[in-house]
Order: structure tokens, then C-alpha cells, then sequence
């Protein structure tokens, strides 16, 4: 049975040329890709291509991105068995982590993918991260079912849960890491799936449902040895600011000083949330662990566990816009909703 899938282009690193007088790199008509990438022609698959007019480099991306990027796969969901997203990695993490909460009850491959050099230079890693995430997204089991069914990352040979990567590296061609989150597939001479990793509908032909109010009324609070009251309620006292992401020491720990609970309390009581996330790429947050973890427990903090930063932004982007009560917000971002956290 013939495959279909769908190239979505929005911009980045993957679809530039140099250009051969100037040097300089310059966006090539994706829609002449086969010509940039002759060998996705042996696949045998039908693949289509639709490219994002402007293109946007992905350090502009903003929400209101996230939500046409939504409704393209929306309207194109009955027509195509798998889709790939070409994106800068600048904030990939971030648009797959936002997609794989707007995107409810998906069963067909969505996968980010991009490059570190250009498609069109020597050395690029873009072939073959575009090669292989075509592969990955035709992919179906015996049943006729999609090996992959979520939102996800494909980088130099690794496949990820989408909400549960970071970019870590500016430079290497593995830019991407899932610490606290198994590889879903590795690609070298096989296709190494990760079958217990990976999700698997337990009915499926559910119809997709698309969130996309978004309310971004979130700030992100790092805090640091030395940080001072200032700073602190001057973003607490954001106008309107309906929810903080706290990136704290270690398990969930952070300073004790009277007038830092003080303010988070204040905030919590004003019925602000604050998720509590750990700074660490790798573990999670567990505020009964250390007695300057259960200090912020006791100022109303939800436990993150082991979301990641990004996939903590975007999930409160989502449930706030969904919710206009925040302990509802709150109780939410509990509860896994496409595998971002760890069960307890």
C-alpha cells in the first residue's frame, strides 16, 4: 500500500543553500527537495511538501506558530500517514513539547527534525536526519497500525518522545538529549525500536481534538545563589502573570530565606501557580526528599517531577488556556498527559 507523507517546512538551518556567488545561505523552493535529496525518491512513497510563507527562523518562534502548525496537521490528518516538521532547533523542544499537548489523541507520526548544517553543504547531517524521519513516519506494524503514534524528535540517529527533549548542544550533530526518558528508536543498519518507550493507543480511530487557546500568561524564575527579593517580586508581581515554572537546585531544593517563601506564598494564595522544576537535565524533582524542597511544598508549589522546562511552559500555555481556574490548572499539570512526566 502506497504511503503517504507530508514534509512541512517552516524554516531553519535544514532548508538553506549557500548561494554559489555570495556564499551566503539562502532557502531553496522545498518543493524541489527531491532535487536537494534525490534518494527519498527510492522510498516509493508519496511525499508531499508545504512550506511556511514567510519561513521563520525558530528563535521567532511564538505560539501563534504553534497553532497553524496545528491546524495544517488538522487538515491534512485524514490525508496523509505520517507527517515531518522541519524546524531550527533553536526551540524545537519547545514546539514539540507545545504540539504534543494541542495534538490530543494523535495516532499518526508527527516528527521534528532539522540539521546542524545546511541540507545543501557537504557535510550536512540534514540527509539523513530527513531521510530517516520519512522512514520513521511511514513506518506501520503488522496490523497496519504506525510504529510511531506521538509527537516526536528525530536527531543524528536517535528518536525521542518529543516533550521530553532538551537541545544541548549548539555545535554537535547531536544536539538533543532525553535524560530522564528512553531513545525510542535508534537507526544504524536496522531500525531498533524501543517497543516498551513507545506509545501504543489502547483504542484506536479516536478522532483528534486540537487545543489551541493558548494563554501565556508564564513567566520562567531560575534561581541562583545571590538572587534577591527584588528581582523576585518584581516577577511575581507580573501584571496578570497567572502561573511561574521555578527552576530549582538538585531534587526540588531552594533558598530558605524568609522573604523568598514569603513571596511564593503570597503568589500561591493570590491562587498564582508555580510548577517547581530542577535545573538538572537529568532526575527528578521530589519535594519531601530535603527539608528546603518540603519548605517550598509547604508554600504551594506543584511538583514538575521530571518535566523539562519546556515541555512545563507548554503545558501550562495549554491547561491555562483551557482553564480558567487555576487550582484546576494546578491539580492538571500533575496528571501525565502525553507522557511528559514519569509515573510516580
Amino acid at each position: 500500500m502506497d504511503r503517504k507523507i507530508l514534509l512541512i517546512y517552516t524554516g531553519g538551518t535544514i532548508g538553506m543553500k549557500q548561494d554559489p556567488e555570495t556564499l551566503l545561505l539562502k532557502p531553496f523552493d522545498f518543493r524541489q527537495i527531491t532535487r536537494e535529496v534525490p534518494e527519498i525518491k527510492k522510498f516509493g512513497y508519496t511525499i508531499d511538501s508545504l512550506s511556511f510563507d514567510p519561513l521563520i527562523d525558530s528563535s521567532d518562534v511564538k505560539p501563534a506558530f504553534w497553532v497553524k502548525l496545528a491546524n495544517i496537521i488538522q487538515a491534512n490528518y485524514g490525508f496523509y500517514d505520517g507527517f515531518v516538521v522541519l524546524h531550527g532547533t533553536d526551540t524545537m523542544a519547545y514546539s514539540a513539547s507545545a504540539l504534543s499537548f494541542m495534538l490530543e489523541n494523535v495516532e499518526k507520526p508527527v516528527i521534528f527534525t532539522g540539521s546542524q548544517l545546511p541540507i545543501g553543504m557537504l557535510r550536512t547531517d540534514g540527509k539523513e536526519n530527513l531521510i530517516s524521519s520519512i522512514e520513521l513516519a511511514a513506518a506501520q506494524d503488522a496490523d497496519g497500525h504506525p510504529h510511531i503514534c506521538e509527537v516526536c524528535i528525530y536527531f543524528d540517529s536517535q528518536l525521542f518522545r518529543g516533550n521530553r527533549t532538551v537541545k544541548y548542544s549548539a555545535e554537535n550533530f547531536r544536539a538533543f538529549r532525553s535524560a530522564n526518558y528512553p531513545v525510542l528508536a535508534e537507526v544504524g543498519i536496522h531500525v531498533k525500536y524501543n517497543q516498551d518507550a513507545i506509545y501504543h493507543p489502547r483504542v484506536w480511530g479516536r478522532p483528534l481534538r486540537l487545543h489551541t487557546d493558548l494563554d501565556t500568561r508564564v513567566a520562567v524564575l531560575k534561581i541562583f545563589p545571590g538572587i534577591d527579593e527584588p528581582l523576585v517580586r518584581a516577577v511575581l508581581s507580573t501584571e496578570g502573570l497567572r502561573a511561574v515554572v521555578l527552576e530549582t537546585y538538585g531534587s526540588g531544593n531552594s533558598l530558605s530565606d524568609p522573604w523568598f517563601l514569603g513571596a511564593l506564598r503570597e503568589f500561591t494564595d493570590k491562587g498564582g501557580v508555580i510548577v517547581n522544576v530542577t535545573q538538572c537535565q537529568a532526575g527528578s524533582v521530589d519535594m519531601g526528599a530535603y527539608a528546603n524542597g518540603d519548605i517550598l511544598r509547604q508554600a504551594g508549589l506543584v511538583c514538575g517531577r521530571d518535566m523539562t522546562t519546556e515541555a512545563a511552559v507548554t503545558k501550562l500555555f495549554v491547561l491555562l488556556g483551557q482553564y480558567n481556574d487555576n487550582k484546576t490548572v494546578a491539580e492538571k499539570m500533575e496528571i501525565g498527559v502525553s507522557g511528559e512526566i514519569s509515573e510516580k
